[in-house]
């Protein structure tokens, strides 16, 4: 049965079907008979009595909403409880085809003819037949079908026909085990069988009278009652500057605590609060700035409410202004990027503070996301590079970079652990360990270290006489070079010639490519 507050007749009706129940637990005797007798005929009488009433609030509903205009939403409303009225009408009509049934399946004429009372094993064919093909089966499904459609209207309807077990009101273990049909006509005197009936017609009446209630509050007047009264002050700005002036309105306000209204955001659904205050937040999005980094927008809210049984909607438009992002960008050298090179960026936007949430995007370079918030490394592979900053997928600003080209290593000679002279010459013993350095630009080395790693990986290193080799060039892959077999055959006036053919840079990646360096050496040998 429904929750809820009650009327005395429907806590009558409660009553009657708590002393069905416990008389149905009982011996029969000819007394109790007449008692089952006595209660359908009281149950029977009321549910005419709440029919009529039903009847007369679908009357009360077509009279308010011609009262409202016929607005369409009171015209369906109506429509609405009309079917519930003509949902209920067959279900009644289906109960009283059962009493019926069984009233001439026990040779009984009429409400006041009964020629047996009893009739239990009548009762049990008719009701629960073989194999679960009697009337009571179908009516459960019947019953909770109609209970089913009511829920849409009477949200807490529970189901009308439950078996024992589902049933809180049976608490005999020896019953808890029945069906439906085995807990209501098992056993059964024709007389209680027809109370049974009356008190389901009953219930089908009252969740009636539950949805039609529910539906005539739709279309009802209701007066706004505005119980709440305050301040509020609305300023042009929170933000004001040193020698400017500040502005704003200060005006009461007044809210009704029942109203409980619907809002609206652009269009969208707004939640509202239990003050009856909806709560306004979006993210702005970015649009056509002007020349101060400034742009126009709006939103628009509505409110909408019953008002004399109609509904009432009230709409603001509400002006506001973007304000451009700034964005910090922080690097070893913002003014231009290296080519193929990691160039490290921290990208900071401090007015969107914690809601800062970047992505990154970019023309003429690849982009590699950093770990921390707001680091990014841009590889560029043209001569000018534009990065683009979102965050939370709205765009943010963009900034355009030049690209500078890498600059060449300087390949210095060292034997015995210094520079080789090339003018004056070297000694011949000290060429004995050579080593060819890959020195990088300092100004790139000081900004990018991790791509600032070469090493020269092959060269030719000739003993020179006169204008002959004195001997096989040697080819070294490495920086470094023995060359003891010169110094054996070395004299005093022969020269090294070197020719350097392979440089490599390693990248911010750890991945090897060529550089194209072209340098030799002639190193006098003293």
């Amino acid at each position: 049965m429904a929750g809820g507050k009650e009327t005395p007749r429907q806590k009558m009706i409660g009553m009657m079907y708590l002393v069905l129940t416990a008389l149905l637990a009982l011996q029969v005797n000819s007394a109790i008979l007449l008692k089952f007798k006595f209660l359908d005929d009281s149950l029977f009488g009321i549910n005419e009595k709440v029919d009529k009433a039903n009847a007369g609030t679908v009357k009360g509903i077509q009279a308010q909403v011609v009262k409202n205009r016929n607005t369409p939403a009171d015209v369906a409303v109506l429509k609405q409880s009309e079917e519930i009225r003509t949902r209920t009408q067959q279900m009644v009509s289906y109960l009283r085809d059962v009493r019926e049934k069984l009233m001439t399946a026990t040779e009984n004429k009429g409400k006041n003819e009964f020629k047996n009372m009893s009739a239990e094993d009548k009762v049990a064919i008719t009701m629960l037949g073989g194999s679960k093909n009697g009337a009571a089966y179908a009516m459960k499904d019947e019953l909770n079908k109609y209970a089913t459609y009511i829920k849409q209207f009477v949200p807490n309807a529970a189901l009308l026909a439950l078996d024992a077990k589902e049933d809180p009101m049976v608490t005999d273990p020896e019953q808890r085990s029945k069906n439906f049909a085995e807990l209501n006509f098992e056993n059964t005197p024709v007389v209680a069988a027809l109370a049974v009936l009356s008190q389901k017609e009953a219930e089908v009446l009252k969740y009636e009278s539950d949805a039609l209630a529910a539906q005539s509050a739709k279309v009802g007047g209701n007066i706004i009652v505005f119980d709440k009264v305050g301040a509020f002050a609305s300023a042009e700005s929170n933000t004001v500057a040193a020698g400017t002036k500040y502005k704003a309105e200060l005006f009461l306000t007044a809210s009704a605590s029942g109203l409980n209204p619907s809002m609206t955001l652009n269009g969208s659904p707004l939640r509202v609060g239990p003050d009856g205050k909806g709560l306004v937040e979006f993210t702005a999005r970015p649009g056509s700035f002007d020349a101060s980094g400034n742009a126009k927008a709006q939103w628009t809210g509505s409110i909408r409410f019953k008002q004399n049984g109609r509904d009432t909607t009230f709409k603001v438009t509400v002006p506001y202004t973007v304000t451009k992002p700034v964005m910090q960008i922080q690097s070893a050298s913002v003014q231009a990027l290296y080519f193929k090179c990691g160039n490290k960026l921290s990208v900071q936007v401090p007015a969107l503070g914690a809601q800062y949430k970047p992505s990154f995007g970019a023309s003429g370079a690849s982009v590699i996301q950093g770990s921390k918030l707001g680091d990014v490394t841009l590889v560029p592979n043209s001569r000018e590079v534009t990065l683009n900053v979102s965050s939370g997928g709205n765009a943010i600003g963009s900034q355009t970079f030049q690209v500078r080209p890498i600059p060449k290593p300087d390949i210095q000679c060292w034997v015995g652990g210094r520079p080789a002279n090339e003018k004056q010459g070297t000694p011949v013993t000290a060429v004995r360990n050579m080593i060819l350095k890959a020195v990088p630009d300092a100004g790139f080395a000081t900004f990018l270290p991790d791509d600032a790693r070469y090493r020269v990986t092959r060269y030719e290193v000739t003993l020179v006489r006169g204008k002959r080799p004195a001997m096989p060039p040697m080819t070294f892959n490495g920086p470094d070079a023995n060359l003891t077999s010169v110094v054996n055959a070395g004299r005093e006036g022969d020269r090294l010639y070197i020719e350097v053919k392979e440089v490599k840079r390693m990248n911010f990646q750890d991945q090897m490519e060529d550089v194209k360096v072209s340098k030799q050496f002639n190193i006098p040998l003293l």
